[in-house]
C-alpha cells in the first residue's frame, strides 16, 4: 500500500496529535458533570438470516470505529424471546450533546474504514431492514452513568 492510500484509510483521530485527545475527553467529562450528556437508543431490525453477520460487524469493526469518532458505547443487547430474538440488535451510545452526536455520525459515515467494512459485510446483500433511533436524557432520579 502506498503512503497516500495509507493516510487516506486512517481515521481522523489517528492523525490528531495525542495532545488533542485529553481535550476531547475533558469535553465529555464536563458534559457528564453538567448533566448535558445524552444517550441514543438504537434498535436494528436485521433482514432474515442476517442477524449474526450484523452482530459480527459490530463486534469486529463498528464498536472500535464508534470510539474513534467520539461515540461511547454504553452496552449492546440481544432479545431473549421471539419474534425479536431472531432479527433484533439493540445498543445505546453516549454523546456529549445532540450536536456532537450529529457531528460524530457524519464523521463516522464518511470514514473510509467504515465504508469499506460496510461494503464487505454487505457483499451478499444488505444486513439491516430498518433502524430506530431515539435520543434520551437521564431523569433527575436516575443513577448517573459513567
Amino acid at each position: 500500500m502506498n503512503r497516500r492510500k495509507l493516510l487516506q484509510s486512517l481515521p481522523l483521530a489517528a492523525l490528531l496529535p495525542t495532545s488533542a485527545w485529553p481535550a476531547a475527553l475533558s469535553d465529555m467529562a464536563q458534559a457528564a458533570q453538567e448533566g448535558s450528556m445524552i444517550f441514543e437508543l438504537r434498535i436494528y431490525h436485521a433482514l432474515p438470516g442476517k442477524l449474526n453477520d450484523l452482530v459480527a460487524r459490530f463486534r469486529d469493526h463498528t464498536d472500535a470505529l464508534f470510539a474513534q469518532h467520539g461515540m461511547k458505547s454504553v452496552a449492546y443487547w440481544m432479545p431473549l424471546d421471539e419474534p425479536q430474538k431472531s432479527n433484533t440488535f439493540i445498543y445505546i451510545l453516549q454523546h456529549p450533546s445532540r450536536e456532537a452526536a450529529a457531528a460524530n455520525w457524519k464523521s463516522f459515515q464518511a470514514d473510509p474504514a467504515w465504508i469499506s467494512v460496510k461494503e464487505k459485510s454487505e457483499a451478499n446483500g444488505k444486513l439491516v431492514e430498518k433502524i430506530d433511533s431515539t435520543f434520551m436524557e437521564l431523569t433527575d432520579f436516575s443513577k448517573k452513568l459513567s
